[in-house]
């Protein structure tokens, strides 16, 4: 933002507040859509412009659901009104609705992000219809844990493969619940087996009991170890989890950060993946315990590439009726989708990205995210 003199200013909480409730609205009015005409319900519908498919909740993705419900706890929890507040209930309602079976599927990943955003919005906002989701999600989230390969939670269930996406949250899903004990159980299972030794950050997973390690380094991968560490450090008091949370900071500040900006980005699945690290990057800003120099340092810089980050995904937003169209890569102006190139669950279990990511529920998600993370540091005076 710049002044008439050309000095740069830096945006307000106020503003930031603003921007926040206008990425809210954007995907209100885009997304939100009630659950095959039923009233009292709300599910974000995954493209923009939609698909018939999509329109009909034929393809729904658990998972950025339980985002959504995570971003319409932020705008709650950042000022409470009676529309927000039903609004929430509503999404969660239709999660469980939509499901058809129950609270829980077959993904620990998907699972874990659900308890974290229910878990929030009984806390926060007082929603009833999160108890039984959290009670059933709890049970299953800490059965996951397998001794009998060494530890880990599997990706999903019968599956050989244990990785990040699935164990960082599933330790903070656990934090939060009061089970510290597993979360720290988790948080050391993660540290000495999926840090790389030379560049600090979190590989992607380990087949178990081979030992064949996956070795691409994701965004979100980072994000939800350095929210692990970061809840245990604050909730055990135990230095090991801050030293932890500090190393990673460094290795995420080296290697996926330029110009103080998260590089990269995508549609589909990986739409979330630099939104996720942003997140945990504010909750470490606000969050990480220590006064030392050193301690300090780091949680001004979190914040800092929170600001950054989302000063230029907002100055490269596109407006569309006067509301954002965030890009996957923030630091690129975003461009106009169409309904034609829909994106897919793929063989692996994954979604794909739509031809233009733009029109992905989970793009626009992480923008959201973005603004009401901005918010949060700059709130907190960071």
């Amino acid at each position: 933002m710049t002044s008439r003199t050309g000095r740069n200013i830096e945006p307000t909480a106020a503003l930031w507040s603003e921007r926040a409730d206008l990425a809210e609205s954007a995907i209100v009015s885009r997304h939100l859509r009630a659950l095959w005409a039923l009233p009292g319900t709300a599910l974000g519908v995954p493209g923009w412009p939609p698909t018939k498919r999509e329109r009909t909740f034929a393809s729904w993705h658990y998972w950025w659901q339980a985002h959504l419900v995570d971003c319409a706890v932020d705008a709650a929890n950042r000022e409470p009104t009676p529309a927000r507040r039903r609004r929430l209930a509503a999404i969660v309602r239709s999660i469980r609705l939509r499901n058809i079976t129950g609270w829980t599927n077959r993904y620990y990943d998907d699972m874990a992000w659900l308890a974290i955003s229910l878990e929030r919005a009984e806390r926060t906002q007082g929603i009833e219809e999160a108890r039984g989701g959290l009670v059933a999600l709890d049970k299953e989230l800490y059965a996951g844990w397998a001794p009998q390969v060494g530890g880990g939670v599997p990706w999903r269930k019968g599956s050989d493969f244990y990785n990040a996406p699935a164990n960082g949250p599933v330790g903070i899903a656990m934090a939060r619940l009061g089970r510290y004990t597993r979360a720290q159980e988790i948080a050391d299972w993660l540290d000495d087996t999926l840090r790389d030794k030379e560049t600090g950050l979190i590989f992607d997973g380990i087949h178990l009991p081979a030992g064949e390690i996956e070795r691409p380094v994701y965004s979100y991968c980072q994000g939800v170890v350095l929210g692990l560490e970061t809840e245990l450090a604050v909730h055990t008091g135990e230095i090991r989890h801050a030293e932890r949370a500090l190393r990673l900071l460094e290795a995420i500040e080296e290697h996926m950060i330029s110009g103080g900006v998260v590089v990269g980005g995508g549609g589909g699945d990986g739409g979330l993946f630099n939104g996720i690290l942003i997140r945990y990057l504010a909750l470490a800003a606000v969050m990480l315990p220590g006064e030392t120099h050193e301690h300090v340092q780091a949680r001004k810089r979190a914040a800092a590439i929170v600001r950054n980050s989302a000063k230029a995904a907002w100055e490269n937003r596109l407006e569309v009726e006067g509301e954002p169209l965030f890009g996957p890569d923030w630091r690129q102006p975003a461009r106009l989708p169409g309904i034609s190139g829909a994106g897919h669950a793929t063989g692996g279990g994954s979604v794909s990205a739509s031809r233009t990511p733009e029109r992905d529920l989970s793009v626009q998600l992480s923008g959201w995210k973005l603004m009401e993370a901005a918010h949060t540091v700059t709130a907190a005076g960071l």
